[in-house]
């Protein structure tokens, strides 16, 4: 019988001091690249660095870490770390996403999330890959807020942080994607063994999910609708389902799972029931946190299906359906 313990057997090993974060294994990969190589030939020592993923003794003057840094410059420069595609040099202007610069809308120790991931230092970025009409961070995920804070600062607050209980390090938005370079270059600079969420909608590339392995030890997924129409219709995106359910395959070979699943209202068939169907069919190891707490937010009152709470009746039968399907739930 499946355990939170049995799903996220590497999280809680890093936990109890008897696993190392994926980040530091991955600093610990010795490689040797020269940054005037195409960004093809980057990939193929990228790829070929993963094989051998095992820590070291002393620490390599290149490091598989400065590797995933060198190629996630390049991705800045004419970026696709979403499936938008936009390509556009986030040096020089934003992206589709509304960011440029990473800034940091709040950061803090949140006790909300799961239990077994709480306390959370969570890293709120503002900027988002979706345009959610029901975004209840709207706030920050569609204005480009906050502030910019140096890779340095935040590794020292960090460390505080864990100093005072964080279990982890819970990178979010908004959506995390767009700050995939800010990220790496924080990590480059830590070295506490605490562990690494990827909190996100999973809308990011192939590119973006390669650079993420062996570096994330829990992908905490959005997995938001069961169709492309919907996708579309409510958060502005396109061939969702496809993007979505390799990201979650890839996730499930690369590390440890969370999936949340937020039921809004009347999309128990078109949504729900799909997503939850799809877990289910392709055997996925993870753990299911189906969610109750739809409000309408922002532009959700211009949308007659979801202008209105979800009934705890509508929520009751998406789980009660979840645990017919022999799902593991939180």
């Amino acid at each position: 019988m499946n355990t939170v313990q049995s799903l996220l057997p590497k999280y809680y090993d890093i936990l109890e001091g008897q696993g190392t974060a994926q980040y530091l294994e991955c600093k610990n990969i010795s490689v040797f690249f020269d940054s005037s190589k195409s960004i093809n030939d980057l990939w193929n020592i990228h790829d070929k660095a993963l094989l051998k993923m095992k820590m070291q003794n002393t620490p390599p003057q290149q490091s598989l870490l400065d590797l995933k840094i060198e190629l996630a410059d390049r991705l800045f420069q004419a970026c696709c770390f979403c499936e938008h595609q936009c390509r556009v040099n986030r040096k020089k202007t934003a992206g589709k996403c509304g960011v440029q610069e990473s800034r940091i809308a709040s950061e803090f120790l949140h006790f909300g999330e799961e239990t077994v991931l709480v306390p959370s230092y969570t890293i709120f970025f503002s900027g988002c890959t979706f345009n959610c009409v029901f975004c209840q961070n709207w706030d920050i995920s569609q204005n480009p807020c906050g502030v910019a804070i140096e890779p340095k600062a935040l590794v020292t607050t960090i460390k505080q942080r864990k100093k005072q209980g964080a279990r982890n390090v819970n990178w979010v938005g908004g959506d995390p994607t767009s700050n995939l370079l800010y990220i790496l270059n924080i990590l480059k600079k830590l070295d506490s063994n605490i562990p690494q969420v990827w909190n996100s909608n999973m809308y990011c590339s192939e590119e973006t999910m390669k650079l993420l392995h062996g570096v994330m030890d829990i992908y905490l997924t959005d997995f938001k609708y069961g169709n492309d129409s919907c996708a579309k219709r409510l958060s502005k995106v396109d061939g969702y389902t496809a993007v979505v359910k390799r990201n979650h395959m890839l996730a499930c070979q690369q590390g440890e799972v969370i999936v949340r699943h937020l039921v809004l209202p009347n999309h128990g068939t078109c949504c729900s029931q799909p997503i939850l169907e799809w877990i289910q069919k392709n055997t996925l190891e993870v753990a299911v946190n189906v969610m109750g707490q739809y409000r309408p937010e922002y532009h959700a009152h211009e949308y007659k299906e979801i202008a209105c709470p979800v009934p705890r009746e509508e929520y009751l039968r998406v789980k009660d359906y979840a645990e017919t399907l022999g799902l593991f739930l939180i």
